[in-house]
């Protein structure tokens, strides 16, 4: 039994920040208390250093299978376990999309030999495989996805009986990405008018607009009110779409709740001119005020966990002209430092960072035995110094794309160690790849 004992180190868990060591007994966590001593136990320092629950990322793109020339499943949970993510749900848009259940299991084959992160994929929805959906295991799997606006690898959910048989019928949290398509087309339309393929990219968020947005948005919250759905919809872009949440109920009782992303809480309109396709996204980056607001509704619990819908792209890909150039780009290795420095721009505290990142991604997806420091779940932690700085360079960038969005940047923090499933799978800079990470199961 492999025994870790984490020393002298400051705690952040469920709102309470306290200097505590956490002993680790093979996959679990068995104490958290002042001055614990283990005559086995490997040490692990945390002096000066944060001790955080491990960030679940409720949406990756790791496109394994099919697309393996951008990401595998291998590369990018190892990219996720350096920046202190121990668990990610990933989304059907693969090649073939995960459409059967048998093209479901084939992905968890995968993620049994390869991941170094544990790991759960959401079953997808498509026009005509209802039957092959509800055959879904709710306390094996995530979540289905619906995709009610198209995106990279189309799986455009479009059909209005079809929309309603998936509300109506699912048991289970249905996730959607939320674009009115005939909105986006018809600005598309006017915009290649104007300029053919090479669309200037600060028109990608008029392109894709508040209305497009807000329109779909409101169907999937409508739909769920009306069958009772639990619906989760996800990268919230937009102030105006804020209406459709609330506060006024504990997460563990919304039946609607939503999530925001790295991107739309760090980059704005401003950043088109330097970054260009590396910053293009669907929802699309928007205006300052709304990256203000949403990440107003992250602090006061409108929006409910926050994710990175990482979804990388060769740079070649990404060098096309507007209409060719893919949306999405990397950012698990990246994204708990960058929250990370929103903290010490006192635009959010680290106690709701860890709540955002972990506690209520755990209560959303109503995961068993993850998303806290408590004694008996699973130990999925990690270390942070928030006093030392580092670069994100090409050279030290872990994306199989080879590229980020804050390439350029200074972090002021550093991920120090990251322990997955009782694993220590990465301390200072090096990895333990002699075990993969769990498959996460769910309390429904």
């Amino acid at each position: 039994m492999a025994i870790i004992l984490i020393k002298n180190g400051t705690v952040v868990n469920e709102g309470k920040v306290e200097q505590l060591d956490v002993l680790i007994e093979d996959d679990r966590i068995v104490k958290i208390a002042r001055d614990i001593s283990h005559p086995q136990a490997n040490i692990v320092s945390a002096e000066g250093k944060y001790i955080l629950p491990g960030v679940i990322d409720d949406q990756v793109h790791f496109r394994e299978p099919g697309l393996t020339h951008k990401a595998n499943l291998y590369t990018e949970s190892k990219a996720a376990v350096a920046g202190g993510i121990t668990s990610y749900m990933e989304m059907p848009n693969t090649v073939p999309n995960t459409l059967t259940q048998e093209l479901l299991a084939d992905k968890y084959e995968i993620a049994s030999r390869a991941s170094l992160a544990n790991y759960s994929f959401y079953m997808g929805a498509s026009n005509d495989n209802i039957e092959e959906v509800l055959k879904t295991d709710r306390s094996q799997v995530c979540g289905v996805k619906v995709f009610m606006g198209s995106s990279t690898g189309n799986m455009l959910v479009d059909n209005e009986q079809t929309l309603t048989n998936i509300f109506s019928k699912c048991d289970m949290l249905i996730a959607t990405h939320c674009e009115d398509e005939a909105t986006v087309r018809g600005n598309l339309a006017i915009y290649k008018e104007q300029y053919g393929e090479d669309i200037p990219l600060k028109f990608h968020p008029i392109i894709r607009n508040e209305e497009a947005c807000y329109l779909s948005s409101s169907l999937a919250a409508n739909l769920a009110k009306q069958y009772d759905t639990r619906l989760h919809i996800l990268h919230i872009s937009t102030a105006k779409e804020l209406s459709l949440f609330s506060n006024e109920k504990p997460l563990k009782e919304k039946r609607i709740t939503a999530e925001a992303c790295i991107h739309h809480l760090w980059f704005d309109d401003s950043y088109y001119n330097t970054k260009g396709t590396h910053i293009k996204w669907n929802p699309a980056v928007k205006t300052a005020s709304d990256r203000k607001a949403i990440l107003a509704a992250v602090n006061n619990n409108v929006i409910d966990v926050i994710a990175t819908d990482h979804a990388p792209h060769t740079l070649e890909e990404k060098s096309n002209v507007y209409t060719k150039a893919p949306s999405g780009g990397p950012l698990v290795q990246h994204a708990l430092l960058a929250m990370l420095e929103l903290v010490k721009k006192k635009e959010i505290t680290l106690e709701h960072v860890v709540q955002k990142m972990s506690h209520d991604v755990a209560v959303c997806f109503q995961m068993k035995d993850r998303g806290y420091l408590r004694e008996g779940y699973f130990a999925d932690i990690v270390i942070v110094d928030m006093d030392k700085s580092w670069e994100v360079k090409r050279e030290n960038i872990l994306y199989k794309c080879g590229w980020s969005p804050f390439e350029g940047d200074t972090f002021s923090s550093y991920i120090d160690a990251t322990i997955v499933s009782g694993h220590l799978a990465y301390r200072n800079g090096v990895f333990n790849e002699s075990k993969q990470g769990k498959r996460l199961t769910f309390e429904r």
